[in-house]
């Protein structure tokens, strides 16, 4: 067994992240396995490296320990072109010049898990403006849903101790894979990822189990292997609502900073304790 967990750098760890890293790294070493690092660091504009120390300071501080140096996505930036330039071969995206507001604006953008689905604006755009746009304008690329879908046939994927499941990929609409300010997405990026690290178990939270529907997908493309899945119970706070970076109170400094033992409260995670006022909910 090999699982992961891998944090934004772009503000402090709570609670809730506390409790994905303790259940992942919990799993991995009752198993006799490996338990890895990785820093989810492309996003130029919020990424801080203080936040990097900071979390590695966190985990530590919780009594958890990793194997190897923890994975920077910022070192694997050719890994993701090297994948978006595969698929772009393929036929399988396409660029994509709208914004928000165009997308926003547009009466044809129904909404899936995801949000807002692209109404594919950009999908058939003739060869020629295509290519003067792209030396002119920002743009991201976008996956072409039904053509990808076309080439992978229905997949699924497995849940643990549920079973197995229907990746409903197109209920998200050609989803974004590089964006305008970041050479990979979420999604592109941590099935690379994933695969790379060797990772055999995701564990993560009950709010990205959608998500999976679209990894499944790029890892069919990829012919990469398919991990099983748990998706977690989220950390609600006081006022209901899971928390968030922004939540000062529940962060891990704080408490640490207040004289909580790190080792304490990580074994009271890994049994569903929590702090008085907190609570586990499924989305």
């Amino acid at each position: 067994m090999l699982t992961r967990f891998a944090p934004s750098p772009t503000g402090e760890l709570h609670l809730g992240h506390a409790y994905s890293a303790v259940l992942a790294h919990d799993a991995a070493r009752a198993a006799g396995g490996r338990f890895r690092i990785r820093i989810d660091d492309i996003d130029g504009s919020r990424s801080r490296e203080d936040y990097v120390a900071a979390s590695l300071a966190d985990l530590a501080w919780l009594g958890l320990d990793w194997d190897g140096d923890p994975v920077r996505q910022s070192d694997r930036l050719a890994d993701y072109a090297a994948g978006l330039d595969d698929l772009r071969r393929r036929g399988l995206v396409y660029p994509c010049f709208c914004t928000r507001a165009d997308i926003a604006a547009s009466l044809s953008a129904p909404h899936g898990p995801s949000g807002a689905v692209y109404p594919g604006t950009c999908r058939d755009l003739p060869a020629a403006p295509r290519e003067r746009r792209m030396a002119a304008e920002p743009h991201c690329w976008r996956l072409d849903m039904a053509r990808a879908v076309a080439e992978t046939g229905e997949l699924a994927w497995e849940e643990a101790g549920q079973g197995q499941r229907i990746a409903d990929s197109q209920a998200h609409g050609d989803i974004v894979l590089a964006r305008k300010d970041a050479p990979a997405s979420y999604h592109l990026a941590s099935t690379l990822d994933d695969a790379a690290m060797g990772v055999t178990h995701v564990i993560r939270g009950a709010d990205l189990a959608a998500s999976t529907d679209l990894h499944r997908l790029l890892q069919a493309l990829f012919g990469l292997p398919t991990p099983l899945y748990r998706h977690h119970a989220l950390i609600c706070g006081p006022d209901g609502k899971r928390l968030a970076k922004r939540d000062a109170a529940a962060s891990l400094k704080s408490l640490r900073d207040a004289g909580a033992d790190g080792p304490a409260l990580a074994a009271d995670l890994a049994a569903g304790r929590l702090p008085t006022g907190y609570s586990l909910q499924n989305p």
